[in-house]
C-alpha cells in the first residue's frame, strides 16, 4: 500500500507570470525537501499541479501538512498578483487543495516517472472533482481530503483532516512557515535560528496554529495507517 497526495494551486489565474514562476520554483525546492526527509517522489505538472507519492503511507498526513503550510508561507507581493482581489485572497486563505489517495500502486518507477494504480487514481479524481481551475465563480469548502477504498477509515480520518484545514486556513504566513519546520522535525531552537527570531516567538506562533493537537493527530493518522 502506497499514499500519493495529489494537490492543485488554488485561484492560480490570480498569479501573473512572475507568480506562477515563483510558485513552480519553490514547489521543486518544496519536493526535493520531502524527498530527502520521507524518501517521496514528486512531479509538477504545468507548473501548479503536483504529485507526490509517499513510500510510507503512515507518513502521508504529515507530508500533505508540510505542503500545504510550505505554499502559504510563500512571500507573495503585488509583483506576483493580477489585480482580482477576490482570487488573491483565496489564494492566500487556502493556498492549495491536496487528497490523499491511498492504496495500490500496480506500477510505481521514479525514475522513469511512472505512477500508475489505485492511490494516484483516488487522489487525482478527488482533486478533479473540486477543481476551480479556469472557473468564474469560486467556492471552497474544504481544500484537504483523505480517500481510500475502505469506507469506515474514510468516515474515521475525515473529521480529523477538516479539522486541519480549518486551522491551516486560518493560520498567517509566519505560522505556517513555523509549522512546516516543525513538520519537517526541527526543535524551537533551530527554528529561531533559521528564522532569525527567538524561541518565545516560535513557541508562540506555534501555540497559536495548535501545534499540539496538530502533531496528536498526525501522530493517530500514522499508528492507523501503520495497523490497518
Amino acid at each position: 500500500m502506497k499514499a500519493v497526495i495529489s494537490g492543485d494551486i488554488i485561484a492560480s489565474t490570480s498569479l501573473s507570470n512572475v507568480g506562477r514562476e515563483l510558485i513552480e520554483k519553490e514547489l521543486k525546492n518544496l519536493l526535493e525537501a520531502l524527498n530527502q526527509k520521507f524518501s517521496t517522489y514528486g512531479r509538477i505538472i504545468r507548473g501548479d499541479y503536483l504529485e507526490c507519492v509517499v513510500p510510507a503511507p503512515q507518513d502521508a498526513l504529515q507530508v500533505a501538512l508540510a505542503i500545504k503550510s510550505y505554499i502559504k508561507s510563500i512571500a507573495i507581493d503585488d509583483a506576483h498578483l493580477y489585480d482580482d482581489e477576490k482570487r488573491v485572497k483565496l489564494f492566500k486563505t487556502y493556498g492549495i487543495r491536496l487528497a490523499i489517495g491511498y492504496g495500490e500502486l500496480s506500477r510505481y518507477n521514479p525514475t522513469e516517472g511512472i505512477i500508475d494504480g489505485e492511490a494516484i487514481y483516488l487522489s487525482g479524481r478527488t482533486i478533479n472533482e473540486f477543481s476551480t481551475y479556469n472557473k468564474e465563480r469560486i467556492v471552497i469548502k474544504n481544500a484537504l481530503f483523505f480517500v481510500s477504498n475502505d469506507d469506515m477509515l474514510n468516515r474515521s480520518m475525515e473529521p480529523l483532516v477538516a479539522l486541519l484545514d480549518v486551522l491551516l486556513n486560518k493560520a498567517t504566513a509566519r505560522q505556517c512557515e513555523v509549522l512546516f519546520l516543525k513538520l519537517m522535525d526541527y526543535n524551537e531552537d533551530e527554528i529561531a535560528s533559521k528564522l532569525n527570531i527567538s524561541q518565545s516567538v516560535v513557541n508562540q506562533h506555534s501555540t497559536s496554529i495548535g501545534w499540539n493537537a496538530i502533531e496528536k493527530t498526525v501522530n493517530y493518522f500514522s499508528n492507523v495507517l501503520k495497523s490497518n
